[in-house]
């Protein structure tokens, strides 16, 4: 059992500086969260459904249907933005957010950022360029495929693309670190774009019309908000480490 009092869950207090496994979070008794765990176990976002204008509603129900076939992505690609998607958001288990499926809609419906690297490929091109990355440094270090290695060493190849320090194959054609960053908005994007998502966090969903009343800083919840399992103040948390924090 982790003592959140002494910061044990925070990775930066822990001794491999990588946070622990979610599931010390408690089972989600309301409404889904990625792998049913959040620690905001009693929040649906889903019962403010009826406070959305139509247009919000569609949007954000049509993130719930099931995920179809794969457009961008071809199969041999398929098994390595799997493995990516998922040890980037900690998802080992059922429920998912279906990440894979949103970036891949992203990328195939040409919603892109609006900006790009001037040293950098188009985005699209960066991610293929990029998974295939992944299983070059994956067979180079393990003599495997990325999707077929272990999380822990999934975490190692990533933890180095992460840090730009990935080279050979499709890397010598790439500014890792920008490579890096391309993914992980895509990514980050999908995943809170979705309500489980949103329920794992605690977030109120969209706002209009309904509108927010607490618009100070106070420690007040919302009438939709529910309090959450654990009530650490993580700011207070760095003051107290400026060592670990600073």
């Amino acid at each position: 059992m982790l003592d959140r009092d002494k910061g044990e869950h925070l990775p930066n207090l822990r001794p491999d500086r990588r946070p622990p496994h979610p599931s010390w979070l408690p089972r989600q008794r309301r409404g889904t969260t990625p792998q049913m765990i959040g620690r905001y176990p009693d929040f649906d976002v889903l019962d403010a459904v009826d406070t959305w204008d139509p247009a919000t509603k569609k949007v954000v129900l049509a993130r719930l249907e099931p995920a179809g076939p794969l457009r961008f992505f071809g199969p041999e690609e398929e098994p390595a933005l799997r493995a990516l998607c998922d040890v980037t958001t900690a998802q080992d288990r059922e429920p998912r957010v279906p990440v894979a499926e949103l970036v891949d809609a992203k990328l195939a419906d040409g919603e892109l950022d609006g900006f790009q690297y001037a040293d950098m490929p188009d985005d699209r091109d960066t991610w293929h360029l990029v998974l295939a990355g992944l299983d070059h440094s994956a067979r180079d270090r393990y003599a495997r495929s990325f999707a077929r290695c272990t999380v822990e060493e999934q975490q190692d190849v990533v933890r180095d693309l992460s840090q730009g320090a990935l080279s050979g194959g499709t890397w010598d054609s790439l500014n890792v670190r920008r490579a890096w960053s391309v993914c992980m908005r895509a990514i980050l994007a999908g995943f809170y774009s979705h309500p489980w998502a949103w329920n794992e966090i605690g977030f109120g969903g969209p706002a209009y019309p309904r509108g927010y009343m607490r618009t100070g800083p106070t420690s007040v919840l919302e009438p939709f908000e529910t309090p959450g399992a654990t009530a650490e103040d993580a700011a207070q948390a760095v003051a107290d480490n400026p060592e670990v924090f600073g």
